[in-house]
């Protein structure tokens, strides 16, 4: 059973930027850390050398290792002094190289969400969905396992939008996206297919488990200026069956989608949308 990462929420509006972010600076400090302490390890060592060559020259030692004892002393203390700053140099290069990368690889992720996900909802968008089904229907094909394609268009959405405006447009969008998100598994593809279209690709699902997912969104409502505003959806399904392709699946389900929704406006062709 294939999986794919989670769709971003729709609070996300970062794309998880801040979350590298935060890494990042994780591992600056971490890294700070350790140079930290590498540089006290050495002035410590350098603090010894200095009490070492201090003991020598208070017991009558005039030299240290064949060395003037002042001498040793200085070179050394010279030396220690010089590795510690070319640490700090080489630490502090490091770092800013870090955050150059961090950088890339922030934009890197950004250009790769926007690629895959639909920036209002948070859902797949069209591109990455299309990409999926194809695996998907190859999956199928030499597997043999039950897939459905199911389209899902709003009832009036532009009524919604010009009896309440776009802001409450986007609203529903939106959180019927977090419905539609909720009602299927994490194997499972919830889509912005375009506008108000939407897509389910439900894997390893039958025909007659259909209603069961549907029945997960059944009384679909905003709130409004403190008003319930229901919302209503036609729906058009296809199972997968061997030969058929991506464009086969989203035709029939699409042909199925608008003979339904024409049934149901005949059936509701008078009823008005009401302000709220």
């Amino acid at each position: 059973m294939n999986r794919t990462i989670a769709p971003v929420t729709s609070d996300q509006t970062d794309y998880g930027v801040e979350e590298i972010r935060a890494s990042q600076r994780q591992l600056e400090q971490r890294d700070l850390w350790v140079w930290g302490n590498a540089v006290i390890v050495i002035l410590s060592l350098t603090a010894l050398v200095v009490a070492l060559s201090v003991s020598f020259y208070m017991e009558g030692a005039k030299t240290l290792f064949g060395w003037k004892l002042s001498l040793a002393v200085r070179a050394l203390a010279a030396i220690v002094v010089f590795f510690t700053g070319y640490m700090i140099y080489q630490h502090l290069r490091l770092r800013t190289i870090q955050r150059q990368l961090a950088e890339r690889q922030i934009e890197a992720e950004v250009f790769r969400r926007l690629a895959m996900f639909d920036p209002l909802t948070g859902l797949y968008n069209r591109r990455f969905a299309e990409q999926r089904l194809h695996a998907e229907i190859a999956r199928s094909e030499r597997r043999g396992l039950s897939m459905l394609v199911v389209l899902l268009d709003l009832d009036d959405f532009k009524g919604i939008n010009d009896t309440h405006g776009h802001l409450v447009g986007d609203l529903v969008l939106k959180e019927f996206a977090k419905c539609l998100s909720s009602s299927t598994r994490g194997s499972d593809l919830a889509v912005r297919w375009g506008g108000d279209e939407f897509m389910m690709l439900l894997l390893d699902c039958e025909v007659n488990q259909l209603s069961i997912v549907l029945g997960r969104l059944e009384g679909f409502a905003v709130e409004v200026r403190g008003k319930r505003l229901p919302v209503s959806f036609s729906v058009g399904s296809r199972a997968y069956e061997p030969g058929d392709t991506l464009e086969t699946l989203v035709a029939k389900a699409d042909q199925n989608l608008y003979s339904n929704k024409a049934a149901g406006k005949a059936v509701n062709r008078e009823t008005p949308v009401v302000p709220v």
